[in-house]
């Protein structure tokens, strides 16, 4: 059907949401408008659905919502014939309405569904999908991303976002429903009425508690370190959760930014509500400037990753990236581990192929297994899942993803800034009981390992256009594969599309034995390394760049000029 079909097909059937109707009214006779919002349709992976809010097939709005949820209610029923389903929030813009209006669809399915009396981190939902037993999971987020966004993450009943298979399910049901006619819907009053519908009760949330303080790997250190914290939800979910753990375990001084406290799918401090990035901390770190603590904590709405800044000896506060705190978490969890006897035997650490390299040379210390897996936390889930499968979960140290995510126990199968905070705190309260910062104890381990410098730039496509861009760029670089970059000649390419990894120098070919996925992977001279991906939930080519020098001013000479040269390389200086 064309855009022009559609539209005129949800101006007279889209009638229940008065902003779409407004939204559909505005558009009328725009056609660059009417073809953004309906030359294609959000498409269901195995991270759900995300995009712009608002009217039409390529937004997300309740028609989507319930089309979607009808079809992921047919795999249920059809996998499983029937199962329960957890349903939960973040403070996005319309995340309770597409919450109970999902809620509603199940319950019109027959589904048992649990949901939440008010917005919780992704974390908790994967944790519900576990308590309950349930068949799927859904949580209304669109993680780090601007306002304008929102998203549905599918879950499933292993509490892992699903996998590609379950997804392909999922997405075939759903293109088989017309999302006005082909939905069912039972009114939520008699959906709770009957049953069918049920709120989650506050027990389940202290056992959620209880599994988290149980991840301590130094119960008690932070009591008497007088640890002082800036915290910021970043008006997300994390400020009841992230607060009362911090507390439990002793951390009494924690200071809230008090503009981005509350809840606010405005974000109307940070624009990017991402602690990855600089400006979503500025009040943070202004805040520092007055209160002088030993750490500040940032967490995302959706409160799966937690970013930090901790003191340098002049006073100004220091960024530490995602790969720094993976190192430092790995070193403090293996060292406090073995140094108490509680270090199991086999240790395992898994990280995505895009996270640091120097991991592998901490793990190698400690006598623990270093695992690779692809981008998505999902990937550390399953690798946690084959453990269990073993009764083995037991080895799982910690498994982290450059992007600021982080997870030490096995209760969830997603990345939790809640435990993350907590393992956070106790590691710079233990490391300030032996009189060094955090930034001493990163620049220490560079001194030991060697210095490797990483970095992710984002490109984005917007637009009808910006996917056949991003396969333009892709397609070229495969068809053209450079023989070097910043003049550092090319040792490997990996392949992760097409499984297969080649060593340049003895022209030897081993097959990748991970799921295919679009990434190249350039390994360079001295191991500096390029590996670009486009981005599987928004619309963007990411590259991740590593430079190993002999010091931290080498390094970052290196990373500057490699950055220049992998901008070439895409054509998009």
């Amino acid at each position: 059907m064309s855009h022009n079909k559609l539209y005129n097909t949800w101006v007279e059937k889209a009638t229940e949401d008065k902003a779409l109707v407004a939204e559909l009214e505005a558009i009328k006779g725009n056609d660059t408008e009417i073809y953004e919002r309906f030359y294609t349709q959000l498409k269901f992976g195995t991270a759900g659905l995300r995009g712009v809010l608002g009217a039409g097939t390529n937004r997300m709005n309740i028609y989507i919502v319930r089309q979607a949820t009808q079809g992921l209610a047919n795999y249920v029923n059809k996998t499983f014939g029937g199962g329960a389903v957890a349903i939960s929030h973040d403070s996005r813009n319309n995340a309770d309405v597409f919450m109970l209006e999902a809620a509603k669809v199940l319950a019109a399915n027959g589904i048992k569904t649990y949901i939440t009396s008010e917005l919780q981190p992704t974390p908790v939902l994967s944790f519900l999908v576990r308590h309950f037993g349930c068949k799927a999971g859904i949580m209304i987020t669109a993680s780090h991303n601007p306002a304008k966004y929102n998203g549905y993450k599918a879950y499933g009943e292993d509490g892992c976002q699903m996998t590609d298979v379950s997804a392909g399910i999922v997405y075939d049901e759903i293109c088989s429903i017309d999302m006005f006619e082909g939905v069912k819907l039972m009114d939520l009053d008699k959906a709770l009425k009957e049953g069918l519908v049920e709120y989650v009760k506050d027990e389940v949330y202290d056992e959620y508690m209880k599994c988290v303080k149980a991840q301590q790997a130094n119960a008690g250190v932070c009591k008497g370190a007088d640890l002082k914290v800036v915290y910021t939800p970043l008006n997300g979910t994390g400020n009841k959760l992230v607060r009362r753990v911090l507390s439990e375990i002793g951390v009494e001084n924690v200071s809230i930014v008090k503009e981005q406290k509350l809840p606010d799918g405005n974000f109307p401090t940070c624009p990017f509500p991402n602690p990855e990035i600089r400006e979503a901390l500025d009040l943070g770190l202004k805040m520092c400037e007055e209160v002088k603590p030993d750490l500040l904590l940032a967490t995302d709405p959706d409160a799966d990753r937690v970013g930090i800044a901790v003191p340098e000896k002049d006073g100004s506060y220091r960024l530490i990236t995602g790969n720094e705190t993976g190192i430092m978490l790995t070193d403090y969890l293996l060292r406090v581990k073995s140094e108490q006897g509680t270090l199991p035997a086999n240790p395992i650490v898994v990280k995505t192929i895009v996270s640091t390299q120097l991991v592998k040379r901490i793990c190698k210390d400690y006598n623990c297994e270093m695992v690779d897996v692809l981008t998505g936390f999902k990937y550390i889930g399953e690798v946690i899942l084959g453990l269990e499968q073993k009764n083995e979960e037991n080895r799982f140290i910690l498994g982290f993803e450059e992007s600021y995510g982080y997870l030490s126990g096995t209760y969830v199968r997603d990345k939790d800034a809640v435990v993350a905070s907590m393992l956070i705190a106790e590691m710079a309260a233990y490391y300030k009981k032996q009189g060094k910062s955090l930034v001493e104890v990163i620049d220490g381990l560079y001194d030991k390992y060697g210095y490797y410098l990483n970095r992710t730039l984002d490109f984005y496509f917007e637009g009808a256009s910006g996917m056949d861009k991003m396969a333009e760029i892709m397609n070229g670089l495969r068809d053209n594969a450079p023989a070097e970059i910043d003049g550092k000649k090319v040792v490997a390419v990996a392949d992760y599309k097409l499984s297969k990894a080649t060593n340049l120098e003895t022209n030897e070919v081993e097959d990748i034995n991970l799921p295919k996925s679009n990434v190249l992977s350039y390994t360079l001279e001295g191991g500096n390394a390029v590996i670009v991906r486009p981005s599987g939930t928004e619309p963007k080519i990411k590259l991740y760049l590593t430079s190993v020098g002999t010091s931290k001013e080498n390094t970052l000479e290196i990373m500057e000029s490699l950055a220049v040269s992998a901008k070439k390389l895409l054509g998009v200086e």
